[in-house]
């Protein structure tokens, strides 16, 4: 089978991707904001190096960075359109399935190609706040009620997502929901994995920004100082709203140690910190199954995650596995959660062995690549 992948370039979607080598597909990838070319797919064949009519212009990129309304104005004259080019790789390559991943990167700016070619078949796959956050900007919900109904096929990686997917129109088949970037390679990082006895640190996703909620986690931190002075603060990802906040906090008296956003943290060495971690935190407003939940879990740290729209509870049972942050600005109801985590050795104990033994195993990247490959074997039969 012949399957068109549209995505941005991402290490979720390398990693979804990967999972059909050698599958007996032939995959191709359209390359929706022509990122360039990408070794890491070197497998796939990749449509890029199509979006600039004079790739060597002189003053481009100044005008885009300095005069943004300038550029846009003058981009028909500047770019390719996405719809031209994407349709005549669309008749070139004769797929017989479109892959689309997030709708409004990859899924609105083709549609009126996909409405022109009804009998191609079209999975969407549906990541994090894709539908959960824009379902409430008028613009992007436009976008999702036009789209949903000419989608065939969805992946998502909460069942929240497949819910609000046929609320807004979607009524073709789902194919399951899977981790956005497929499994983990989980025997990789047992090496990683240190002992319960030997952890003592409480690692924090240090998002902010539009859907991350980091801030609110360090202020609950900061009401439980002298309970965790004996402790490691970690927090990750930092932007330059967390920075400010942490350099006028009380935390900067504890054993703090911060990885800012701009100095990025290789995947393996984040599995690293999880591996090292008692409890790790993470709080957004919209995301759906967060990949550094998953990696929490398999290395083996305490997760207290945010559950917008009841997203996390597909993997999370409260106070059996983890901890659910149930309004991610209630800066008392973390407060208390931290507490409970830190105040509960038996309970991190019983997660652990939990998450271990059962949860982990459903994560397994073998496991879920056959079940992906199946659900793509289904489609032409």
């Amino acid at each position: 089978m012949k399957i068109l992948m549209v995505s941005m370039n991402s290490i979720h979607f390398q990693r979804w991707t990967d999972q059909l080598k050698d599958s007996g597909h032939e995959v191709f990838w359209f390359n929706v904001r022509d990122g360039g070319y990408s070794e890491k797919l070197s497998w796939v064949k990749q449509i890029t190096g199509w979006k600039l009519k004079y790739p060597n212009l002189k003053g481009r990129l100044f005008i885009k960075k300095r005069l943004p309304w300038l550029y846009k104005k003058l981009s028909f004259l500047i770019e390719h359109s996405t719809e031209a080019v994407f349709e005549k790789t669309l008749l070139e390559i004769k797929p017989d399935v479109v892959h689309s991943f997030v709708l409004y990167v990859s899924c609105a700016p083709i549609l009126k190609v996909m409405n022109n070619h009804p009998n191609i078949k079209w999975i969407y796959s549906s990541w994090g706040s894709d539908l959960f956050y824009f379902q409430h900007q008028p613009d992007y919900l436009k976008d999702i009620k036009q789209v949903l109904p000419r989608v065939n096929y969805l992946f998502t990686d909460c069942n929240r997502d497949v819910e609000l997917a046929k609320k807004y129109g979607f009524n073709g088949e789902v194919l399951g929901v899977f981790p956005g970037g497929g499994g983990y390679a989980i025997n990789a990082f047992e090496e990683f994995i240190q002992p319960q006895k030997n952890r003592n640190t409480i690692l924090v996703k240090g998002y902010q920004g539009r859907s991350g909620r980091a801030i609110p986690v360090l202020k609950a931190l900061e009401k439980l100082t002298k309970k965790i002075k004996d402790y490691q603060i970690v927090v990750f990802g930092t932007d330059e709203e967390v920075d400010v906040f942490i350099k006028k906090s009380t935390l900067r008296k504890l054993n703090l140690k911060i990885y800012k956003k701009s100095n990025i943290l290789s995947h393996i060495e984040v599995i690293k910190l999880m591996g090292q971690a008692l409890i790790y935190i993470g709080n957004s407003n919209s995301d759906g199954m967060p990949n550094t939940l998953l990696e929490a879990i398999i290395m083996g740290a305490f997760p207290i995650q945010s559950n917008p729209g009841g997203a996390t509870e597909d993997i999370i049972q409260h106070k059996k596995n983890g901890l659910l942050i149930q309004d991610c600005n209630d800066v008392e109801a973390i407060f208390k959660l931290i507490d409970l985590g830190i105040s509960n050795p038996d309970l991190i104990e019983e997660a652990f062995k939990i998450n271990q033994e059962t949860v982990k195993l459903t994560l397994n990247r073998n496991k879920i690549a056959k079940e992906v490959i199946s659900k793509y074997n289904s489609i032409n039969k």
